[in-house]
């Protein structure tokens, strides 16, 4: 059985930013539950210390490996947690992200939190998601 995604959307200002306000899947034969991406190299060192763009598009890069692993990319997100240590500063890098998921076709449900620290202190930005094939 094929996966079914519907939008559900009852006031229209989040899809203009990038995201469903939920989203209902039904038909799925498949679960993903992505822990948090960073910006760390293939041998776990942090990278980009200070740089939010290049922390952000390695983070994403790296949950595309995850997805890529099971047989996803990013079109089987249906939800993403972003974590960051400067909310103010990842919105002046926002598009990147939000380009990414709109050329692959998807607009997960978001949610986005600001955070003291993440666990390793150099890092500023944390993606989490939940995809579905």
């Amino acid at each position: 059985m094929a996966v079914e995604r519907t939008a559900v959307n009852p006031v229209p200002w989040s899809v203009e930013l990038g995201y469903h306000q939920g989203e209902l899947v039904s038909g799925q034969t498949r679960t993903l539950y992505i822990s948090g991406q960073t910006a760390m190299s293939d041998d776990g060192k942090p990278q980009h210390d200070g740089d939010m763009a290049a922390q952000l598009a390695l983070s994403l890069d790296n949950l595309e490996a995850v997805l890529g692993g099971a047989g996803m990319s990013l079109a089987s997100l249906v939800r993403l947690n972003v974590y960051t240590t400067d909310v103010d500063l990842l919105f002046q890098h926002y598009g990147g992200l939000a380009a990414r998921l709109g050329t692959a076709g998807v607009a997960p449900t978001t949610t986005m939190l600001g955070v003291t620290r993440l666990a390793i202190p150099t890092l500023m930005v944390e993606l989490e998601g939940t995809a579905v094939a």
